[in-house]
């Protein structure tokens, strides 16, 4: 049986992908740094569909043809990207080994911001007004007594994003987003700085799921976007599907397409995110892999749809095995949990809003004694909350009644 190579381990879908591989059939590729800070070879032992582990640094340029060197016999099915970081790696093995995927260029286009804006402005897409910068002088000089966002070109999870209203706050800002640590989820080697200064835009906030085949759209959702309040464009919850007319639908989901083909997207899933100002879809940004933040979960919930599983054999080269509803049947909503900065002293309420209608999944992922030094990523939040409906909106009301229940005292 020729084997799944996926790059980048993602924990939480393994039992996702444990309903459609066999045993013995898919080989994780990940960071030796990250293997041993996430114990990835704990995680994966006794896994069923896990045929082996290799620990390869693929965030190094050059990387993936060396790796199509050494493991030329592995003969995969597919190569998949599970993260963000992964998707240039996985886009050119697959190239090597002759199987679908993105195409480096794709990847490469949109794994950095700046280049994305530049390739999809040139074919007509409205971006916001952004420039690279290097110094506070360089934000303020782009600033003219403007909000703006201030975020590195080539990071995930709102890492290091800000936005500023006010120029005094430059300095301090710069100092907060080129503080850029993701811990346990990167390798211990330091990434390149790259930061962009942007024009801030004011609007509704979605993105786009797409699943595509040779260039052209298989399937696509809408997601309607909630942030938390204040400086740090962090997101609150994602509402599935979004509770927008059939108009905007249609035109988010043309306007991810138009990004497809301005970059030259084969093979994959795209996640594409926009503000939507004055009826004006504004492209944020768009990657070349899977939504986290459990989006994946509701979409499949509320269509339902066995998208991962469709993503798989996209990548196989296959049809997708099952059908693709053009709408979503009822709905389902993420709601996460934040706390204020301090020290965790309890968590109550957890078993009570877990009975509570609706309610799909719950996990806090605080605990008395932690220490919260504040909201900066997405990788700061105190925990989840997954719900479903009949419609959208009450599959937000339920989740939001649940995160509510759940009471966390701070010190």
């Amino acid at each position: 049986m020729k084997p799944v190579i996926v790059v980048g381990f993602v924990g939480v879908t393994t039992g996702l992908i444990a309903e459609f591989q066999p045993d013995d059939s898919l080989i994780y590729v990940e960071e030796p740094d990250v293997v041993r800070k996430r114990h990835v070879r704990e995680q994966i032992e006794g896994v069923g569909f896990v045929r082996g582990l290799i620990e390869w640094e693929y965030l190094t340029p050059g990387r993936a043809d060396e790796f199509f060197h050494a493991h030329r016999d592995l003969d995969p099915a597919a190569v998949v990207p599970a993260i963000e970081y992964a998707t240039p790696f996985a886009a050119r093995l697959a190239e090597r080994y002759g199987l679908p995927g993105a195409t480096l260029g794709a990847a490469q286009i949109m794994r950095d911001k700046a280049l994305l804006r530049q390739v999809t402005a040139a074919a007509g897409i409205r971006n916001p007004a952004s420039v690279r910068v290097t110094s506070p002088a360089e934000v303020l000089t782009f600033m003219r007594d403007r909000p703006i966002v201030l975020k590195p070109s080539n990071r995930q999870a709102s890492v290091g994003t800000q936005v500023i209203h006010d120029p005094d706050d430059v300095e301090q800002a710069w100092a907060h987003c080129t503080r850029q640590d993701e811990g346990i989820f990167v390798p211990d080697r330091p990434m390149e700085l790259s930061m962009l200064a942007e024009e801030f835009v004011e609007g509704e906030e979605f993105s786009v799921e797409m699943l595509v085949g040779n260039g052209k759209p298989l399937w696509a959702n809408v997601t309607g976007k909630q942030l938390v309040p204040g400086p740090r464009p962090v997101e609150l919850a994602h509402i599935v599907p979004a509770d927008i007319p059939p108009e905007l639908d249609d035109l988010l989901k043309r306007e991810t397409a138009r990004v497809i083909d301005a970059t030259g997207f084969r093979d994959g899933i795209v996640h594409c995110e926009w503000i939507v100002a004055g009826g004006v879809p504004h492209l944020v940004e768009c990657a070349g892999r899977l939504a986290g933040d459990g989006i994946l979960d509701v979409v499949q919930l509320a269509y339902p749809v066995e998208l991962l599983r469709c993503y798989y054999a996209v990548l196989k080269g296959e049809d997708p095995p099952s059908d693709l509803p053009a709408r979503a049947k009822s709905g389902a909503a993420v709601r996460f949990l934040t706390i204020e900065p301090g020290v965790v002293e309890s968590v109550e309420g957890v078993d009570e809003a877990r009975q509570l209608d609706g309610v799909h999944l719950l996990q806090v992922t605080v605990a008395p004694g932690e220490r919260f030094d504040g909201l900066r990523s997405s990788w700061d939040r105190a925990g989840i909350v997954m719900a479903t409906g009949d419609t959208s909106a009450e599959a937000l009301r339920r989740a939001e009644n649940a995160a509510s229940t759940v009471h966390i005292e701070v010190r």
